[in-house]
């Protein structure tokens, strides 16, 4: 009788087994092909589409545009390169550029560092740790206008620096900065870092949440400083964080417009242009469509080349990450 059972379990198993073997691998995993089946993704097709829309096939008209001298209203002539012959020819278009430079990578820098040591030391260790995050960090949810305002108070020729600088008597170095050709551009600085540099501190505070104690201890024990195990194994394995946090700032510099357009309106005397506020004027203000879209153009591709450029810097070979 049990030699009966037995094989009537074989026969039941086998027959399973036959029934089963059309959809399931050799592994036992189910076949996942059905997945890919229009059914399955059909609801994301709206964001996707709508992706594409925005981001793709209107940065596609706006550069065919830049080849154009549109003025907005009517048609339009094909001129090919003469929007961009123009940029380079015009000494305001260039200052614009070497002011976008200027700000882009200052900003990146000045928060790195200062975002880098904030992180550090409020990564562990200090009880008030929690609450001080959250201080740093709260600029960066402020409204990059509303931040600009503010700024503009201090600056101002009566503004709290001034009146502190004539309270130590030292009223001869005091002056109004946003109008100052010179310090102008130095105020916009000082305004992105100290909203920007709260970013850049959680950022590396998360990467220096996956580096092991027990390196730096060790290292420690066997007489590194502080410098060599910052250096050594701290920075090497907060790579990826750094990678992220420059890209993303060094995005956000060579884009600047809020801070500049409510502080100093690209004045005094363009000391503070850049071609973000040259896209909006030329465009916007002035009605040159297809000359703005070419400036448009010209910044986009300036930020994708060294964005790509930052990336292969900061990633390094693959076999050191």
């Amino acid at each position: 009788m049990s030699r009966t059972l037995e094989t009537k379990t074989e026969a039941v198993l086998a027959r399973e087994l036959g029934a089963d073997r059309g959809r399931r691998p050799i592994g036992g995993r189910p076949r996942r092909a059905g997945l890919l089946k229009f059914g399955y993704w059909w609801w994301a097709l709206p964001g996707i589409l709508f992706v594409i829309a925005i981001h793709y096939v209107s940065t596609g008209v706006g550069g065919f545009f830049a080849f154009t001298d549109w003025t907005g209203i009517g048609a339009f002539e094909w001129i090919g390169f003469d929007n961009f012959v123009a940029i380079f020819q015009d000494p305001s278009k260039v200052g614009a550029l070497v002011n976008t430079l200027f700000l882009a990578f200052a900003s990146v820098i000045l928060s790195t560092v200062v975002g880098m040591g904030l992180a550090l030391g409020l990564n562990r260790g200090l009880k008030s740790r929690y609450v001080l995050r959250v201080l740093f960090f709260m600029p960066v949810v402020l409204s990059p206008l509303a931040v600009s305002y503010i700024w503009k108070f201090i600056f101002d020729f009566n503004g709290p620096i001034n009146v502190v600088l004539r309270a130590l008597g030292l009223g001869e170095f005091a002056k109004a900065w946003v109008a100052d050709p010179v310090w102008a551009i130095w105020t916009i600085l000082i305004v992105i870092v100290w909203q920007n540099t709260g970013f850049a501190m959680v950022i590396y505070l998360a990467g220096l949440a996956a580096v092991p104690v027990e390196m730096e201890e060790a290292a420690a024990i066997d007489g590194a400083g502080v410098w060599q195990r910052f250096w050594h194994i701290v920075l090497p394995s907060i790579r990826p964080a750094v990678a992220i946090a420059t890209t993303l700032g060094l995005v956000n510099g060579l884009r600047v417009f809020d801070q500049i357009m409510a502080l100093t309106g690209g004045g005094p005397a363009s000391a503070t242009e850049t071609l973000a506020t040259q896209v909006y004027k030329e465009s916007f203000a002035l009605g040159n469509f297809g000359y703005g879209a070419a400036l448009a153009l010209l910044l986009t591709v300036i930020i994708l080349v060294f964005a790509v450029v930052q990336q292969r810097v900061t990633q390094g070979r693959p076999e050191e990450n």
